[in-house]
């Protein structure tokens, strides 16, 4: 293989082809590949229409390893966030027990199965008396949305798509309160109780210290 451009000599046949996309040669076949100008780098043609584009994505460094990504010879892997990471890398992480993406922290493989099994043994783990009906504020990196969960030390569960790759949010602990219907207190007299939003009390100072 000769390519005139990169001036590259090879004296094996790996189905090398220069892409001008990118301004190198590439390996792999041109019929595998596509080049995206978005991430401005060649991706397989089976995730064409479904890979996330991110601007300029190949001119970052593996977030593991920290070698450039473009002029990398080591094959990169695609998580569903669009982040790319060296194939090896994301192998390196997962055997670790690391699924969350290094760049964004969104879970880089299906956790379906883990997270029942989470609901489960937190189902079998019942907080103390006095932390059993705290709730927190915690934003998913998943699905990017925040939600008010129960509190556990296990884990606090997104509410919109179950996920437990969440980080605590806005605001302390809060404790449900019960309404009484009989009783109609104006939170803005004097002598009323200080409630949180959506009938919750706050709780920081009680449950962390």
């Amino acid at each position: 293989y000769f390519c005139r451009l990169c001036k590259l000599y090879d004296d094996e046949d790996k189905d090398q082809y220069h892409c001008d996309g990118c301004g190198l040669c590439r390996v792999g076949g041109r019929d595998k590949y596509f080049h995206c100008d978005t991430c401005e780098l060649c991706l397989p043609r089976d995730i064409k229409n479904s890979h996330k584009c991110i601007e300029k994505m190949s001119k970052t460094n593996c977030p593991v390893c920290l070698e450039d990504i473009h002029t990398s010879r080591i094959v990169s892997h695609v998580p569903p966030c669009g982040h790319l990471i060296h194939r090896p890398c994301f192998h390196d992480l997962i055997k670790a027990g690391f699924y969350a993406c290094p760049t964004c922290g969104t879970s880089m493989i299906k956790m379906k199965e883990l997270w029942k099994s989470l609901d489960e043994e937190i189902e079998e783990t019942p907080m103390p008396s006095e932390y059993a009906d705290l709730y927190c504020n915690v934003l998913c990196r998943d699905c990017h949305k925040e939600s008010l969960t129960s509190f556990h030390v296990l884990g606090h569960k997104c509410l919109e798509c179950g996920s437990y790759n969440t980080v605590r949010s806005k605001g302390g602990l809060f404790r449900k309160q019960v309404s009484k219907p009989e009783r109609s207190e104006d939170p803005r007299s004097p002598g009323s109780s200080a409630m949180g939003a959506e009938g919750f009390s706050d709780e920081s100072d009680k449950a962390e210290h």
